[in-house]
């Protein structure tokens, strides 16, 4: 290889271009190095103004400048450069605002602040953050409107922004989010229309906007969203019918529309065009129409909810091949004829071994219940058939569904006694047999069922007494056994000390009131009206301190109206009428702050009425059929009370007389005289002459 020759010249030139090359780097180094300084100043300060705006939180105590804030709890950097790009502080009570600062923090790729209590508004700053790609303000009291500027964030891919208190219109800016895959805005209180460009969101798979205030119809423009796979926009005013071409996208598992003013019909091929379909929520609307019977291909359905709407026909009996089916509700509907074979379909049910919640009340079903009920999924916690036409009995076999917490038979037709084999269900928490002709005695079994918080026999044709057994129900806080034929007494521990509401009215039951009824300190309701009790009111019912609601009327209670009624505070409505309640009426009841309705009636009451309190307003008590009550308001038109003076003792006539008639005796003249220069003695002068009259005719009479 030949070497080129190199004058000195040359060498000089190179020389001086390299210094010159190293001293621009040299600077370009130390501008890239005091700008890395100051930028991580900037995150530094912007985190501590962040801080500054939070209530006293020991999630905070290493953000301080001891510590690099990289190491500050929640805080997360980027590798290379030391940037703050993400802040995670997601359910930690934290109490504040969120600062503007937050604008600053311009590496910032995620912001996670949910399930805390932060106010205030969403800073317009966050929308200076073009590298934000993740917002999680979830389940927070944050008000305001959106900002607009968060169109700005053109990375974003997920905003959760539900469960707040935002207000004012989605803004159609949002649209222009290309990248956004999940966008949440449940729970809040938007107004204003969905909007249409919406369905440029091409890369959107989950959209929430439930339970807001928005109205209008549902823009066409969504059936764009081919990725979309959770839709909820349920619980809003929206009206009008769904786009078809929402029933179209195949990718869909959630779906749900729920109470809303929706109308219109289901599609025939809903399950066909539906095939992912996992979650179905159309309740509370107006759609009409039958059940489409192809739902049965949406072989992955688990929640099939269209109650409250307006559906009709029969039940397609090929959902039982819907093997995943957890929960189907239709209640509420118009759906069935009345006819014997209505609910054939449960047969086919039984197929669907994963079933929790079947509810089919409030329709027109008609016909028995089928034997095939025993066989539903062990796993059934709730069976809800009432108000329909169902005749006949209740199936013995319904003792094998175990699991049911919650039975309700009510307002049918069913006749034959109480099964005891319910006493198998020990995992029962409701039992609601109300309003219909069931006869017999309440099984004694009933008592086994020890979890039982609600029993509602009401309206029946039973009979008998009320087994004590019940009393091992101790978590019973609602018993209802009123229009019955039942007889005897109350069992001394049939009435847990949890009762909430307690109602035996229109029964034949007799004995005394229990004063064990003092133990109720949390009754709200207690009703033995129209029944054969006797004995009096008991004083220990003043320390239901909970009563607000007191019916006893109808009844042969005696004696007269406790006073100690008058420590019911909450008390709202007190019937003591048809009674035999004698004596005065207390004249502490009239210091109730809350009664707004009392019924005294037809007893043999006497004295006089208080005019306070409830006593002041006529429209809000009824003393009818006391012909011994006196005053009270001129409303009333009772007769004014007589002022009596109370009868001396017979052991003390003769003294009155010794007394009075030696008073009367004085010399008229000097105690007339005495009268004409200081009137007062002129009043007790013939006072002394009317007492020594009494007196006497007192002494006279004995």
């Amino acid at each position: 290889m030949k070497l080129q020759n190199t004058t000195p010249k040359q060498i000089h030139s190179s020389t001086l271009r390299s210094l010159v090359l190293f001293s621009i780097m040299s600077l370009l180094c130390q501008r890239s190095l005091t700008s890395a300084h100051w930028s991580n100043q900037t995150d530094q300060l912007a985190l501590l103004e962040f801080k500054h705006q939070i209530a006293n939180n020991p999630v905070f105590n290493s953000w301080n400048t001891s510590l690099h804030f990289c190491q500050w709890e929640g805080v997360e950097c980027g590798r290379q450069h030391h940037r703050v790009v993400g802040l995670n502080l997601t359910d930690q009570n934290i109490f504040g605002t969120i600062s503007p600062y937050i604008g600053n923090l311009s590496f910032l790729r995620f912001i996670d602040l949910r399930d805390n209590h932060f106010h205030g508004e969403i800073p317009q700053q966050i929308g200076y953050l073009y590298r934000l790609r993740f917002l999680g303000l979830t389940n927070n009291t944050l008000g305001g409107p959106l900002p607009v500027n968060l169109s700005r964030c053109f990375n974003f891919r997920v905003i959760y922004l539900g469960g707040n208190h935002l207000v004012g219109m989605i803004p159609v800016e949002l649209g222009s989010l290309k990248k956004l895959s999940h966008l949440q805005l449940y729970s809040n209180s938007l107004t204003g229309f969905i909007p249409a460009s919406f369905g440029n969101l091409s890369s959107l798979t989950k959209i929430s906007l439930g339970i807001n205030n928005i109205k209008g119809t549902i823009p066409s423009e969504l059936g764009r969203l081919t990725n979309l796979v959770f839709i909820s926009l349920g619980l809003n005013n929206l009206t009008g019918t769904i786009p078809s071409s929402l029933f179209n996208i195949t990718t869909i598992t959630s779906f749900w529309m729920t109470s809303s003013q929706l109308t219109g019909t289901l599609p025939a091929t809903i399950g066909l065009t539906l095939p992912n379909l996992q979650e179905f929520g159309f309740g509370i609307n107006n759609f009409h129409g039958e059940i489409p019977g192809s739902f049965s291909n949406a072989s992955q359905l688990q929640v099939l909810d269209l109650s409250v709407n307006m559906l009709t026909g029969q039940v397609p009996a090929n959902l039982g091949s819907l093997k995943n089916l957890q929960r189907f509700n239709i209640e509420s509907n118009l759906l069935g004829t009345n006819a014997t074979d209505n609910l054939s379909f449960i047969t086919a049910l039984s197929n669907c071994t994963n079933l929790q919640i079947l509810g089919l009340d409030i329709n027109n079903f008609g016909g028995e219940i089928p034997n095939s009920i025993g066989n539903l999924s062990v796993h059934l916690n709730e069976l809800a058939l009432g108000f329909n036409h169902i005749s006949g009995i209740i199936p013995a076999a319904i003792e094998s569904l175990t699991n049911l917490y919650i039975l309700r038979l009510e307002n049918n037709l069913l006749s034959g006694p109480i099964p005891n084999s319910l006493g198998k269900l020990r995992n029962l928490q409701e039992l609601i047999l109300k309003g219909n002709k069931l006869q017999g005695q309440i099984p004694s079994s009933l008592g086994n069922i020890t979890l039982l918080g609600g029993l509602d026999l009401s309206d029946n044709k039973l009979e008998g007494n009320i087994p004590a057994s019940i009393g091992n129900c101790e978590k019973l806080n609602i018993l209802d056994l009123s229009q019955n034929n039942l007889i005897g007494p109350i069992p001394n521990n049939a009435v847990s000390i949890f009762s909430l509401y307690l109602n035996l009215s229109r029964n034949s039951l007799t004995g005394s009131l229990l004063v064990k009824v003092g133990r109720l300190k949390n009754i709200n309701t207690l009703d033995v009206s129209n029944n054969k009790f006797t004995g009096n009111i008991p004083e220990t019912i003043a320390a239901c301190l909970s009563l607000e609601y007191l019916y006893i009327q109808g009844n042969f209670f005696r004696g007269i109206i406790p006073s100690a009624l008058a420590a019911l505070k909450g008390i709202r409505e007190l019937d003591l009428s048809q009674n035999k309640l004698s004596g005065e009426i207390p004249k502490d009841m009239e210091k109730l702050p809350y009664l707004q309705y009392l019924n005294l009636s037809f007893n043999e009451l006497e004295g006089e009425v208080p005019k306070k309190g409830a006593f002041g307003n006529a429209s809000a008590i009824s003393i009818l059929g006391n012909s011994k009550l006196c005053g009270g308001i001129e409303e009333l038109k009772l007769p004014s009370c007589q002022i009596k003076l109370k009868k001396p003792r017979r052991h003390l006539a003769f003294k009155f007389n010794n007394t009075f008639k030696k008073l009367a005796q004085e010399d008229d003249e000097d105690v007339q005289d005495t009268c004409s220069q200081d009137k007062p003695w002129q009043y007790t002068y013939e006072l002394k002459r009317e007492i020594y009259k009494i007196a006497t005719d007192h002494a006279a009479t004995e």
